[in-house]
């Protein structure tokens, strides 16, 4: 059974809590998952979260500052110690390259899975799959940045009252779908586009190009609101979003399921993140992440 699922593994900024652990987020599509940004004690949130190192065919950091990043030596370890069966590709900024292999090679061990580098130095596609296009988007951080997005190709959605009309039933209906024309009626006209899914990951970033370029129509937006609006000062200068800024990019992106997350541990009441997001006029499906929370992606 198909799964698409975010698998929430941490939700703090710059330094963990009692209760946040440094940022991890496993994204399940079907029968693949992406980490993205694996900060330190990843491997342990993966355990409490249910989540192996089998379960990881991509790795996407979007920085490399360490609540992104750190985590990366024991994941890319443990993905070995288990002898993961395929491959695995790790897409990062080309900028970083010297920190990526620092943390790859942070300590001895045996290698045993392949893992392939594939550095991003601009935006645009980075991988193309049956089930999924990735592709990244630079963002506006102190370092170098990049925001990610899977596009999942268009299908069909066959609808029982064209098929009822042209008398088609049974076996036939899968050989249409198969051959694209039965007797005379297309595919075309007992059918309709179905939009495929779109998932974006927007983390460290002030407000850019990039945000908004992620953000349209994402059907789920995994977005960092590391501050409160009344601090939005601070947000500008450190290169963050604040929770009315993120909110207010997802709806005008017409964004059906906003995630917030990467909370300063200045605050300790999430629910003001809930009410700005609102008062900013996001009016859809909204979560405020927390530490081994499961989102499904909304279905179409």
């Amino acid at each position: 059974m198909s799964v698409r699922e975010l698998v929430v593994l941490g939700t703090a900024s710059q330094v963990p809590t009692r209760h946040r652990n440094h940022n991890g987020y496993l994204l399940r599509w079907d029968g693949q998952g992406i980490l993205f940004d694996p900060g330190e004690g990843t491997q342990r949130q993966m355990l409490r979260a249910g989540v192996a190192a089998h379960d990881i065919d991509r790795i996407c950091v979007t920085h490399f500052h360490g609540d992104h990043s750190l985590g990366l030596a024991g994941v890319i370890q443990r993905i070995n110690l288990d002898q993961v069966p395929h491959p695995v590709t790790a897409h990062y900024p080309a900028s970083g390259q010297h920190f990526f292999e620092r943390l790859r090679y942070a300590t001895a061990y045996r290698e045993t899975v392949r893992l392939a580098e594939a550095p991003v130095a601009a935006d645009g596609p980075l991988a193309v799959t049956d089930a999924y296009t990735l592709d990244a988007r630079l963002l506006s951080h102190p370092v170098e940045s990049y925001g990610y997005r899977l596009t999942e190709p268009d299908g069909r959605r066959v609808l029982p009252e064209r098929l009822a009309a042209y008398g088609i039933k049974g076996p036939d209906v899968g050989r249409l779908q198969r051959e694209g024309v039965l007797g005379g009626v297309t595919l075309d006209d007992v059918s309709e586009v179905r939009r495929g899914q779109r998932f974006a990951f927007v983390m460290d970033t002030r407000l850019c190009d990039g945000v908004h370029a992620l953000a349209e129509g994402a059907d789920m937006l995994v977005i960092e609101s590391t501050f409160l609006d009344e601090d939005v000062r601070l947000a500008t200068d450190h290169g963050h979003l604040t929770a009315g800024q993120a909110a207010a990019v997802a709806r005008d992106a017409g964004v059906r399921h906003l995630v917030l997350t990467h909370f300063s541990q200045r605050y300790s009441d999430p629910a003001v993140f809930e009410r700005q997001a609102r008062a900013a006029g996001f009016d859809g499906e909204l979560s405020i992440a927390q530490d081994l929370m499961r989102v499904p992606v909304p279905k179409r």
